[in-house]
């Protein structure tokens, strides 16, 4: 144990840490050059080669000059992905058109008023609960 001390060992850990962040950073940043839709084709080839040639002014430069949009761009993914999920769920539970009270209620309403026999709201509710 005398060979790496614990403070080296501390010390490890604290630059593995700052390497596994600083790649995350990166990635993130990569990820977001190629999201933004309002960048042209040459803007983003620029930054790109900012941020790859010049690892760490790169992308500090980046987050400075386009850190408050970055976010923007996040946050309206991320709405967009959940407003896709929930209409996912209701087309697969089948609740966008309406729900199955609602319907039987119609269906009693024009049985009721006569406009169709029993035989056909029996039809329409045994295939409106199926």
């Amino acid at each position: 144990m005398d060979e790496y001390p614990l403070l080296n060992l501390f010390w490890t850990m604290l630059w593995l840490f700052l390497w596994v962040m600083w790649f995350f950073l990166l990635f993130k940043v990569v990820t977001d050059i190629f999201r933004d839709h309002g960048l042209s084709g040459w803007a983003k080839a620029g930054w790109l080669v900012l941020v790859l040639l010049l690892p760490y002014i790169g992308v500090l430069i980046y987050l400075i000059v386009r850190g408050r949009s970055m976010g923007q761009r996040e946050a309206k993914s991320a709405r967009e992905h959940e407003e896709a999920f929930k209409a996912y769920v209701q087309k697969a539970a089948g609740t966008s058109g309406g729900s199955s009270v609602d319907e039987l209620h119609k269906l009693s309403t024009l049985k009721d008023k006569g406009d169709i026999t029993q035989e056909e709201f029996d039809r329409a509710k045994t295939k409106l609960l199926a």
